[in-house]
């Protein structure tokens, strides 16, 4: 038979994750797999060793959850795409008031992101 004291731990321990776990989920909304494809193209741009990437690139998506939701990002790398589209089809996303300040915003965290995890 297990002592009384673990079985006491083992509960405020479930009821702590249980009472955290609202918060968790909403702080990484992002699906696997936008989160590995920003891993893989992280990768591909990178001159480190693999390994060392996949570790710092995981980071970077991972900074940047904790900083925007999926929504917001979705949104910025959306619009920051297509800022670079020539011609007339990118020429009405340059014409888009917030479509500048979007792409900033979405370079300020992936550039602090990028820093925090030692990718710069």
């Amino acid at each position: 038979m297990a002592h009384p004291i673990a079985h006491i731990i083992f509960r405020a321990g479930a009821i702590a994750i249980a009472a955290a776990w609202p918060t968790w989920a909403a702080a990484d909304d992002y699906p696997t797999r936008e989160k590995v494809e920003y891993v893989l193209a992280c990768m591909r741009d990178g001159t480190a060793p693999q390994q060392e990437l996949l570790y710092k690139c995981s980071c970077v998506i991972d900074k940047i959850a904790e900083r925007m939701s999926y929504e917001e990002f979705t949104k910025d790398s959306t619009t920051a795409n297509a800022l670079s589209i020539g011609g007339e089809r990118g020429e009405v996303m340059r014409a888009y008031v917030d479509g500048r300040r979007l792409a900033r915003e979405l370079r300020t965290v992936e550039h602090e992101a990028r820093k925090a995890c030692f990718l710069e």
